[in-house]
């Protein structure tokens, strides 16, 4: 289930949220999931600069980020493609 849904012109994109813990690490890492609506999807990870040791706490920061925070990722990367 989408976390979030942006629009880019006509494409729709979902938006995935998950916690990834290094190695040897208490803390908890914020990763991006954007996925295409299309038949045949475009999709890619993006790790996002926040962190905590609280996955709860982790995703309470990440409720936070608007959608003009993740469109600048999504633009970006559709920009180096």
């Amino acid at each position: 289930m989408a976390w979030r849904v942006l629009e880019v012109g006509v494409e729709v994109w979902k938006v995935s949220m998950a916690a990834e813990r290094r190695a040897n690490s208490d803390q908890w890492g914020l990763v991006l999931s954007f996925r295409e609506s299309s038949p045949n999807p475009r999709r890619f990870w993006a790790p996002y600069p926040i962190q905590s040791t609280s996955k709860a706490a982790l995703f309470s920061q990440a409720e936070k980020l608007a959608d003009r925070e993740l469109l600048e990722i999504l633009n970006q990367h559709l920009a180096e493609r």
